[in-house]
């Protein structure tokens, strides 16, 4: 498995380009981020956003040595449903 690592005082961009997987002409209508485990002191969607083809989210917090899942979930203006997760350990650097 591989993941990215984060700070637990850090604040971080992530973004999930959706349009170099497979949109060819669809765009992204909807947008949804989740976090796996949901736990107090863990990390948090702070704020998300889209445009047509990419996802961004802002993530918080974290407990140190914990593994999450940030989760990404779509769907398209063609009405399919889709999702992609990052992996993330918090660790301090």
């Amino acid at each position: 498995m591989s993941f990215l690592l984060k700070d637990p005082d850090a604040v971080l961009d992530y973004l999930v380009d959706w349009g170099a997987e497979y949109l060819g002409a669809d765009e992204l209508s909807t947008c949804e981020w989740s976090v796996v485990p949901d736990e107090p002191g863990g990390v948090v969607a702070v704020s998300g956003g889209f445009d047509g083809r990419t996802a961004t989210v802002k993530a918080s917090g974290g407990i140190r040595g914990r593994i999450y899942r940030i989760v990404n979930k779509v769907q398209l203006l063609s009405g399919r449903v889709d999702s992609r997760s990052i992996t993330v350990r918090v660790e301090k650097r």
